[in-house]
């Protein structure tokens, strides 16, 4: 995909919205200008024109795996071989995929989630080949139609599925859930009451489960929180019955079952602000990186940023760690995911503006 696409992409999604039009060094330039971080930070744009890059892996040879959902694709992004700070070129891997979302990359295997079902192919590290079916008959009507895929812990790959409305009582039984399920094997549920949960990783050295759930819209700006979850197994984590911090629904709270005890919110994230991964980091073992791509109905906006967790004991505390997408009431980064590289940098897709960023650390 050519360099050429972004400056479209930008074009059509800034005029869309409420953003002003820019061109693509406009853009560069506000970027690079308002982008903060800590101190011993520095931020680049790695790569551009990747159409609407979502969730990444990274192979042995440094490249980066990119889903790009909406244009049905699997893209491979160079790494940066001749040492200019951005990636050598991209290519298309694979097309004509149902909403690719969820990657998971071991060794000469690529995992790919679409919205209907959960295919694999033979990587040799430049080609795919040899698609099969791992499993199928995924929910595919409604919305939140994004996947995740992990391998958990346990040997398990773990799904998490999202809700087919804003709320609602589901018909399918695997909607607003997390399965697990070891290959040909029929999943069982995780854990229920999530109402999209894009994000979920296990905290090193502990075992334990942490997601990132979107909370419904329509109730105010400021209510509910989006949440950060310690998800276990058989836990019910309350939608569509109970919000956030404990915040009972207009429409659903009396259908709730007598026996229900929804576990709460182990971090409130603050309303809309769409969190969409959590990355724990190498060298801090009680830290994470939660990219929230932002509001989008809210009367000003939030989130659009990354935001680092700190985990003691039970208690999570929160700090801004990537800031200035937001210029005025414009937008001009929602990033989605962190992957962290072996030399310590970060790599932050934005399907917004169908970039990936690096962030190296100078300390």
């Amino acid at each position: 995909m050519r360099p050429i696409l972004l400056l479209a992409l930008v074009l059509s999604a800034l005029a869309g919205s409420d953003a002003k039009a820019m061109t693509i060094e406009a853009w560069r330039k506000a970027l690079l200008a308002r982008i903060t971080l800590p101190p011993g930070y520095s931020f680049s744009i790695f790569a551009e024109g990747l159409g609407r890059p979502r969730l990444m892996q990274m192979t042995e040879a440094g490249d980066l795996l990119a889903s790009s959902s909406r244009d049905g694709a699997i893209l491979l992004v160079s790494a940066d071989g001749n040492g200019d700070g951005a990636s050598d070129g991209q290519r298309i891997l694979a097309a004509g995929l149902n909403r690719p979302h969820g990657l998971l990359l071991e060794g000469n295997r690529l995992y790919v989630a679409e919205e209907h079902r959960v295919i694999a192919y033979d990587f040799d590290g430049a080609r795919l080949s040899g698609e099969r079916i791992i499993l199928e008959g995924l929910p595919d009507d409604g919305g939140h139609a994004t996947r995740t895929l992990k391998r958990g812990p346990d040997g398990l790959l773990y799904l998490s599925i999202g809700s087919s409305r804003n709320v609602c009582i589901e018909d399918h039984p695997w909607r607003a859930t997390i399965i697990r399920f070891a290959e040909g094997k029929t999943p069982e549920i995780f854990a229920k009451g999530l109402r999209n949960t894009v994000g979920f990783a296990w905290r090193p050295g502990t075992g334990e489960l942490y997601g990132v759930d979107n909370g419904r819209d329509n109730l105010g700006d400021d209510v509910p929180d989006d949440e950060v979850n310690l998800i276990t197994a058989g836990g019910h984590y309350g939608w569509p019955y109970v919000h956030g911090a404990g915040v009972a629904d207009p429409e659903l709270h009396g259908a709730m079952p007598k026996d229900l005890s929804p576990l709460p919110q182990a971090h409130g994230l603050g309303a809309h602000v769409a969190p969409l991964s959590i990355t724990f980091l190498r060298g801090e073992s009680n830290a994470a990186l939660v990219a929230e791509h932002g509001s989008w109905n809210r009367s000003r906006k939030s989130g659009h940023r990354l935001v680092k967790l700190t985990f003691s004991g039970g208690a999570i505390a929160e700090e801004v760690f990537l800031s200035g997408c937001e210029v005025e009431e414009d937008v001009i980064c929602r990033p989605v995911d962190v992957l962290e590289a072996e030399d310590g940098a970060l790599f932050v897709s934005d399907d917004y503006t169908g970039a990936i960023y690096r962030i190296a650390s100078n300390r």
